[in-house]
């Protein structure tokens, strides 16, 4: 990030900037179910991770928020979605940005044909209230953000690299002042200088005031950016709790982060500390 402009300061986060997700069930079709009484909350001020294998129904639940739903053919059976005092369950995805609520799918997205630029532009459609002046400012936060775009701002956006095309793709989600991020697989195959870069911008959104919903197949990353996590298993929430403590749990390590514990770990001595309580498990 340049140092060039100086840093906004962090808005206080407003009670009615929370997400809450209540008993959420999806369908697509007439049979199958992607989601099961699932509930969840995202504060004004954090930043929560979802974690789950392929198929645990991650990418369903961030349709289900962002109103795009409807473009896969999934359909709300129960439950709602709020953020704040504004009810998102049926609306329409320009309905929920201009609630304030902006997706960053997996795999980019981008409009290839067009420029950096217009791609940047691309992301104040449909958003009311914003005026030039303001568009202004959030150009060129993003290309303080991102130097790289700055640098390419007039060439066309298929032509950049994987984590270039991620930047954009982020920016152009900023040029509409959420507050909350919903962000789809950031990481996904980038390289690792990509991957903390990414990872830096996130702590950075997050420090000027904005929610994150963070879902990521890479758990690591995931419970070092969050504050609390959830982790989907076959649609439900399996198990939730402050991402610290869930980085602990053997259950995590074993399926997320790839370790297997050694028996001496979990051996019971009377100096040995206790195992970590989560705040939930739900077998």
């Amino acid at each position: 990030m340049s140092s060039s402009s100086p840093p906004r300061t962090p808005p206080p986060p407003a009670a009615s900037s929370t997400l809450l997700v209540q008993h959420l069930s999806v369908t697509y079709g007439r049979s199958v179910t992607a989601l099961h009484d699932v509930s969840l909350r995202v504060p004004a001020d954090g930043i929560v991770a979802l974690l789950g294998a392929n198929g645990a129904g991650k990418s369903t639940l961030l349709r289900a928020v962002s109103g795009t739903l409807p473009l896969h053919s999934g359909t709300v059976s129960a439950g709602s979605v709020t953020f704040g005092d504004v009810p998102l369950t049926g609306r329409t995805a320009a309905d929920v940005v201009a609630a304030g609520v902006v997706q960053v799918p997996e795999g980019r997205r981008v409009f290839t044909g067009l420029s950096v630029a217009d791609n940047l532009r691309a992301g104040r459609l449909g958003v009311s209230g914003l005026g030039r002046d303001d568009a202004r400012r959030a150009l060129a936060e993003v290309y303080d953000l991102f130097p790289v775009l700055a640098d390419r701002r007039g060439q066309a956006a298929g032509l950049l690299s994987g984590g270039e095309q991620q930047m954009l793709a982020m920016g152009r989600a900023l040029m509409a002042r959420p507050r909350l991020l919903l962000l789809d697989e950031p990481s996904l195959g980038l390289a690792p200088l990509i991957v903390a870069r990414i990872a830096d911008v996130i702590r950075h959104i997050h420090d000027q005031g904005t929610g994150v919903l963070l879902v990521e197949q890479n758990a690591a990353l995931a419970l070092e950016l969050a504050d609390h996590a959830y982790v989907l298993d076959v649609g439900r929430v399996r198990l939730e709790g402050p991402a610290e403590e869930l980085s602990r749990s053997d259950e995590i390590r074993r399926l997320y982060l790839g370790e297997q514990p050694d028996d001496d770990e979990t051996a019971i001595t009377p100096e040995a500390e206790p195992a970590a309580v989560l705040s939930r498990w739900r077998p």
